[in-house]
């Protein structure tokens, strides 16, 4: 193989072209990552829309952009499921608010949200005897995005959901407040309730 025809290896993987923007205006090229062992489970790209590629194969869900993992924790509910254009639309929308009220990258403000809200640790029950006994346990960095997401999701639903708040401004209020580690967030305060909860059963 001659030397041009080889890959860089400084290229991101999966290929990923990290001049291209996403929705169009948001650049992936500077995104800075606070918790390194969350990094690899927290993967952005310019495309919010993958057609349910990943859904073929247990775990690939990490391997798409975290922003289209929001939108489809978004459509879980059973007002909005299957909205995907919908949902895409709402965050596109939002990350314009977030923009304007933070002059930050949304990007950024959406993953440092992930790695604020993402639990450390949690309880599990254990049986000794019939007698159920909670145990703190460490979270694992996937589980940790999961529930990270989940926690953003059931938030801005909390907001938005029979209010007078639009959806929009739900999502631009609760990745800023979760992305400035405000407890007042709901995603931050399940944060600090479920390690709470694990620090007691140590």
């Amino acid at each position: 193989m001659a030397a041009e025809d080889q890959p860089d290896p400084d290229a991101p993987a999966g290929g990923a072209d990290v001049s291209a923007q996403l929705f169009g205006e948001w650049e992936i090229g500077e995104i800075e990552y606070a918790d390194p062992s969350t990094e690899r489970y927290i993967t952005v790209s310019p495309v919010a829309h993958t057609a349910g590629r990943h859904a073929s194969k247990q775990f690939k869900k990490s391997e798409i952009s975290i922003v289209e993992r929001f939108i489809n924790r978004l459509m879980q509910t059973e007002e909005n499921t299957g909205k995907k254009q919908q949902t895409l639309n709402y965050v596109r929308d939002a990350f314009d608010l977030i923009h304007e009220r933070t002059e930050d990258n949304p990007i950024q403000v959406l993953v440092t949200a992930v790695e604020n809200a993402a639990p450390r640790e949690e309880t599990v029950r254990l049986k000794y005897g019939g007698i159920s006994v909670p145990k703190a346990v460490d979270v694992a960095p996937q589980r940790r995005v999961d529930q990270a997401l989940k926690f953003l999701s059931e938030g801005v639903y909390n907001d938005s959901f029979k209010t007078a708040t639009p959806v929009e401004e739900a999502i631009a209020s609760q990745l800023i407040g979760a992305a400035n580690y405000d407890v007042q967030t709901y995603a931050v305060s399940q944060k600090e309730e479920k390690e709470r909860v694990a620090a007691a059963a140590r």
